[in-house]
């Protein structure tokens, strides 16, 4: 860590650069003696990236930001805060610290939290960058995460945080519990004898119902998307907890939050089905991660219209999470159809159960992409191939 980057006139430098070609301000080399071009190019390309995701951060003067690859390993604000409402009680160790935003948001609600993390570099960043936004209730410690709490001896956490890293020691991604740093289910009992409760970040491509297995214990699983995108994968673990895991599935939109639960045993449940009725409704990503498909029509009072399709129509427009749809046609799929019914050259097409990408879909009916009408190229429950045409009621 190179304290002089703190200097304002170097701060100055940075945030006059900010929106600059980077390659440009390389080409020309650092204006600072004690600094190297290529700390300035990183801190000013690991603060662009942090402007929409860590807006705290990016907001706050006098912030030192670590190599670019741990501001996109780190959560965003918005998972933190989502994470940090699943906690409470008095203290919590973050096993693997890395940039230090979770922990951030743990110490709103944890009296005490130690944030640990291995690279001693990143550990004093983040040590100084709490000074400068004034939290006071964080401990840093650069240290393995595992080994220091092993070492604590007759001291219990109300919570244990991991999210273990995803890339092995070659720097290649890897995603199963069992190959990252530190191997989660292979450390569960040792973690166990120092608190009862855990909270474990994946990865978002897990299969819920296999990790599951994979771990004990499990409590709750929630799967966060923002503005429709899986970004978390979040397993609760409490001690002995012998019940049904809850499945949280979350999509948090700039205007309002959607959200769907229910028991792991309901995945089972038998849906209701249907042809296509007046409104067409597409599940938002959380629900599509979660499998609970059947579920989804009790839950809401829809009908899915084909077991792998994962649309659901009902009669009565209904507050789904998820976008809803004013079916206006449902045709078969031919091409004598096709060219007969097209509303026009623009359509927004998405494919469900069907055996053509949207690329080939787009090739064959020759529209192009945009426009207010939404055609859904799907399979219904008695087999046939159908265009659903729509116009999106939200």
């Amino acid at each position: 860590m190179n304290s002089k980057i703190l200097n304002t006139e170097v701060q100055d430098f940075i945030d006059y650069n900010l929106n600059q070609d980077i390659s440009k301000i390389i080409f020309k080399g650092s204006p600072f003696s004690e600094i190297t071009i290529q700390e300035l190019a990183n801190q000013i390309t690991a603060k662009k990236k942090s402007e929409r995701k860590l807006p705290t951060w990016f907001q706050c003067k006098n912030i030192y930001y670590p190599p670019k690859i741990s501001i996109e390993q780190t959560s965003s604000e918005i998972t933190a805060k989502y994470k940090s409402e699943i906690v409470k009680g008095e203290s919590l160790i973050d096993l693997t610290g890395g940039f230090g935003i979770d922990s951030f948001y743990f110490s709103k609600r944890i009296t005490h939290v130690t944030h640990c993390e291995i690279n001693s570099d990143l550990s004093k960043i983040v040590a100084c960058n709490y000074n400068v936004l004034g939290v006071n209730n964080i401990e840093t410690k650069a240290t393995d995460g595992i080994r220091f709490l092993v070492e604590q001896n007759g001291i219990k956490f109300d919570w244990v945080y991991i999210d273990p890293s995803r890339r092995d020691d070659s720097k290649n991604k890897v995603f199963l519990l069992k190959d990252c740093a530190p191997n989660v289910p292979e450390e569960l009992d040792n973690l166990f004898l120092k608190t009862n409760n855990i909270l474990i970040k994946v990865s978002p491509i897990l299969d819920i119902t296999s990790t599951i297995r994979e771990l004990k214990y499990v409590k709750e699983v929630h799967i966060v998307a923002i503005q429709n995108e899986v970004k978390e994968l979040l397993f609760v673990l409490e001690k002995n907890f012998s019940n049904d895991p809850k499945i949280i599935a979350i999509n948090i939109k700039k205007s309002n939050i959607e959200e769907f639960e229910f028991n792991l045993l309901e995945k089972n449940s038998t849906g209701s089905y249907s042809m296509p009725l007046k409104y067409l409704y597409e599940p938002n990503s959380a629900i599509l991660k979660s499998g609970g498909f059947e579920i989804v029509t009790h839950k809401f009072n829809v009908n899915k219209i084909q077991q792998h399709s994962h649309l659901y129509t009902s009669d009565k427009l209904t507050n789904f999470p998820g976008r809803s749809f004013l079916i206006e046609k449902v045709i078969p799929y031919n091409k004598k159809e096709i060219k007969k019914h097209l509303p026009s050259k623009k359509a927004n097409i998405t494919v469900r159960n069907f055996p053509k990408t949207v690329a080939q879909v787009r090739k064959e009916t020759k529209l192009s992409d945009g426009g207010n009408i939404y055609i859904f190229f799907t399979t219904l429950n008695n087999g046939s191939k159908v265009m659903i045409i729509s116009e999106k009621i939200n």
